[in-house]
């Protein structure tokens, strides 16, 4: 990454993360007590995305320990925007905004606690980009909450597409022949469909 896309602050930040993550997958510490973070390479991803269409309002649904919110977020800062980010689990919220906060970025983002089902049902403002890492089980269900928030033209990245692909094999088909998205899965990191809002 460049300097201007990324500092030192962050990196450190992103660093620390990554190495946690891998040593807690390394332990086997319980699937509900660790990060379950993106990949890095889907980090940067989810970074060129945000810059490439110029998102400023950026919804990310699964915070953990705020790993992709810092990507999500070091792009919106570029972009003048924000990111809004739902988490449900109030150890990995404090986690998030004390990781969010060592990075430089608390002035960008902003981490809800509390049920993201609840928080996009009441949601009115539209979404220029949504990233969807939450419970496999879910996927579905919040497809049919995020579509009508997304404007035309607006992305919705969702992980996990190839290392859990018979759990999200509904969710996959549905997002494939959704009339109102355009999308593919990309065979980067652990799977990630990319979509789009058709007008």
């Amino acid at each position: 990454m460049t300097e201007h896309t990324i500092d030192g602050q962050a990196a450190t930040v992103l660093a620390r993360l990554e190495e946690r993550d891998a040593r807690e997958r390394e332990q086997g510490v319980a699937r509900a007590l660790r990060l379950r973070q993106v990949t890095p390479d889907v980090g940067r991803f989810l970074h060129v995305l945000v810059l490439a269409s110029h998102a400023r309002s950026v919804l990310e649904i699964g915070t953990s320990g705020g790993y992709s919110t810092i990507w999500l977020a070091l792009a919106a800062r570029a972009t003048r925007g924000s990111v809004v980010s739902l988490e449900l689990d109030p150890v990995k919220v404090r986690l998030a905004r004390e990781d969010v906060a060592a990075a430089g970025l608390s002035e960008v983002v902003e981490v809800v606690e509390g049920d993201a089902f609840a928080y996009l049902r009441d949601r009115r403002q539209p979404a220029q980009f949504v990233f969807l890492d939450a419970e496999k089980e879910d996927y579905l269900a919040y497809l049919d909450l995020i579509v009508p928030l997304l404007v035309p033209g607006g992305l919705l990245v969702a992980d996990n597409l190839l290392s859990h692909a018979g759990d999200l094999a509904a969710f996959r088909a549905r997002a494939l022949a959704h009339p109102r998205l355009s999308a593919v899965v990309v065979p980067i990191g652990r799977g990630e469909l990319l979509a789009v809002r058709t007008a």
